[in-house]
């Protein structure tokens, strides 16, 4: 069984006080439809990448699986429990870490904080110590156990809510940017402790697109709420192969002649000139001949072709191919 399925799940967010505006003749701004029929799996023990610019509707998913938003429509299971007749049994199987976590009292230290939570958990003293300690040395805020909340930086307050949604050793975790303002050093060691979570089903948002090709086995694209694709990172880029990127370094010709050589061929192109160098960079289609065609007229006019780079399209290609 998958851990999360989601069916047709849709969310839609109501004015704010309409009585009270129209009572005022202000402005009753429309509904929000943040998430539009969004039906997805997460396999057990799969690392499951949700990619999407902000406003896409992330957020609201993560915060609808882990029960903190009930939908308008659909449904979700995690681990075959319902998440609006069996909530409390839901949030039993997760841990949930947000980019903005404000659930942390800033007057206590991150150890007594972890503390409290583990209580709500249900863990007696001894056992949370003893986890605490072991989660601490994992993320890096063993030196900082004492400190205040409230003293401790961006980043490490993103480190103890990691911290916390692996306090209760969940068998499913909701990432929301889990290395969102961590420095590239600390962020590469929690992209290592992610995917070194045997057994664990993890939902992981993020901008960082190098870190979703990293980390996992299978990516869903969302737009205006929507899942507009999903397959693995190499089919989806497989899938707009079709549409690559292609530099072509000439020697022996002018950036006119380069331009009127080109432009009866190219449907846009880009072309730079440095160090006696012509680029010509434009879009290429992988059913045609056109590169073919394109070096064969600069030869023709006497260019020297003296490299040829073809770069293959990334993830930020495949989403913006959606927007």
């Amino acid at each position: 069984m998958p851990a999360i399925i989601i069916e047709n799940l849709s969310k839609t967010f109501p004015p704010s006080f309409p009585r009270l505006k129209r009572a005022f003749r202000l402005k009753v701004d429309p509904p929000v439809e943040a998430l539009k029929n969004v039906s997805l799996e997460v396999g057990d023990g799969e690392i499951f990448g949700l990619i999407g610019r902000n406003g896409a509707g992330k957020t609201t998913l993560t915060k609808i699986i882990a029960t903190l938003v009930q939908p308008t429509s659909g449904s979700v299971t995690v681990r075959e429990f319902d998440s609006i007749r069996d909530e409390v049994k839901v949030r039993s199987q997760i841990g949930l870490a947000t980019a903005e976590e404000r659930s942390f009292y800033w007057r206590l230290s991150c150890h007594k904080n972890m503390m409290f939570f583990a209580r709500l958990y249900g863990l007696r003293d001894k056992e949370a110590k003893r986890r605490i300690s072991e989660i601490f040395e994992r993320v890096g805020l063993t030196p900082l156990a004492d400190r205040r909340f409230s003293d401790i930086s961006t980043g490490n307050k993103q480190k103890l809510a990691i911290a916390r949604a692996l306090l209760a050793n969940p068998p499913v975790l909701l990432l929301d940017e889990p290395t969102r303002s961590l420095d590239p050093l600390a962020a590469a060691d929690m992209r290592d402790l992610i995917s070194s979570l045997e057994g664990v089903s993890i939902l992981l948002t993020s901008h960082n697109l190098s870190e979703i090709e990293q980390l996992c086995k299978r990516v869903a694209v969302i737009s205006k709420g929507e899942i507009k694709t999903m397959d693995t990172p190499d089919r989806l880029r497989h899938k707009h192969a079709q549409i690559q990127n292609v530099t072509i370094s000439v020697q022996g010709l002018t950036e006119s002649d380069i331009a009127t050589t080109v432009k009866d061929l190219l449907s846009a192109h880009k072309i730079e000139h440095a160090h006696e160098t012509i680029t010509v960079s434009f879009e290429r289609h992988a059913d045609d001949d056109i590169l073919t065609k394109v070096i064969g007229r600069l030869s023709e006019r006497g260019g020297k072709v003296v490299n040829v780079e073809t770069q293959m399209p990334t993830l930020l290609d495949v989403l913006e191919s959606y927007e």
